[in-house]
């Protein structure tokens, strides 16, 4: 068992479930409140069918695109994912190993478990970094700033997380981060050995960008003074692609157009923020029409198959985002299992395309 018996992403997920202790899984899985949100986006994306076409030749299907000008290898990427060791020691050295092979953007998160600098050179340059505004702002535009030096071509600002969200399933089981062990940890830790002891072996999870002196990370820690003035000087400080991620609303979209972000990731974090969200899906078309047809917009949350990427192309979107199904892989199968459900999500878009009659990706504004 492991690789070999992912067959889709529900397959990663059940035997996650069964290898990672609980409060680690629930970590990855949950979504704010009591998760309405979360069955709200997968319903969206599951009313939406597709039209099959026969008798056209399809055998010559490719699922190449281009991304801010660059051939890239899928029309989908790695989401920024925070602390993904948690599912396997070295998984974010995976998703970076995976981004190069494919030649995709790998979102490295601001509380990666592996240096910034460590992922872009072992992405071979197909990394994208992702930053949170939080306090003062002081610690987040030095990140900005060791980014830029690092060689990131493409800033991802998140926006959707003035305060973080409660999510139950996580705060019952005490979950924090820096990584803390109590009581209750001990027990779930112990009834899960394999996890454990790869753990210890390992090290203890980090938050590796805020290893630095006289800096602290407070995953708490209010990111409310984020405004417009704040994306002003984010983007007179950043001299790449500035994409702004976790926009639902198409007025929002409109505006930051005006003010010259690079591109828009529609998204509501997996649902994990505010649990009364629109779920992303429904709404891509709208902040798709607020845009035009040339601005380049990409979608994450929900998604869990090459047909959902297919979906989402059709509906206004240029390139489209994968988050926790990757870290069930890894904790299902490994290296082994990250790059066999990739290869799952890769055949089920060619089959999808096959089956409605297409050989290339709606043609993409970006680039």
């Amino acid at each position: 068992m492991g690789a070999s018996a992912i067959h889709c992403a529900a397959d990663a997920r059940r035997l996650a479930r069964r290898r990672l202790p609980w409060m680690v899984f629930d970590y990855i899985d949950g979504a704010a409140g009591a998760e309405t949100g979360a069955l709200r986006n997968r319903a969206a994306l599951d009313a939406m069918t597709l039209r099959p076409r026969v008798l056209r030749n399809v055998s010559d299907r490719s699922l190449a695109t281009t991304l801010f000008g660059a051939q890239v290898g899928r029309p989908f990427g790695i989401a920024p994912m925070g602390m993904c060791n948690l599912s396997a020691p070295g998984a974010d050295l995976m998703l970076a190993r995976l981004a190069a092979r494919h030649k995709i953007p790998h979102g490295v998160s601001t509380v990666a478990s592996s240096p910034l600098e460590t992922l872009i050179d072992v992405a071979q340059g197909h990394a994208w970094f992702q930053i949170y505004f939080s306090g003062d702002g002081t610690g987040t535009f030095k990140l900005v700033e060791r980014a830029q030096q690092a060689g990131y071509q493409t800033l991802v600002l998140t926006a959707d997380v003035p305060e973080v969200g409660r999510r139950p399933r996580e705060l019952r089981h005490g979950f924090k981060m820096p990584f803390r062990i109590g009581p209750s940890q001990f027990v779930d830790f112990a009834l899960h050995p394999r996890w454990s002891l790869s753990a210890l072996f390992s090290g203890k999870p980090q938050m590796a960008n805020f290893e630095m002196p006289g800096f602290e990370f407070d995953r708490t820690e209010s990111r409310a003074r984020a405004d417009w003035d704040t994306l002003a000087r984010m983007r007179d400080q950043w001299p790449g692609k500035l994409v702004v991620k976790g926009v639902l609303d198409a007025e929002d979209a409109r505006a930051l157009k005006a003010v010259g972000v690079d591109a828009i990731q529609v998204s509501s974090h997996g649902a994990r923020q505010l649990e009364s969200a629109p779920a992303p899906f429904t709404v891509l078309a709208e902040i798709r029409a607020a845009v035009g047809p040339h601005f380049p917009l990409f979608f994450d949350s929900g998604l869990r198959s090459g047909e959902d990427v297919l979906k989402v192309l059709h509906s206004g979107a240029d390139f489209a985002f994968f988050g926790r199904i990757l870290q069930f892989a890894i904790a299902a199968g490994g290296e082994a299992g990250l790059e066999r459900l990739w290869d799952v999500l890769s055949e089920e878009l060619s089959i999808a395309m096959a089956q409605t009659g297409i050989c290339r990706l709606p043609t993409p504004s970006v680039g």
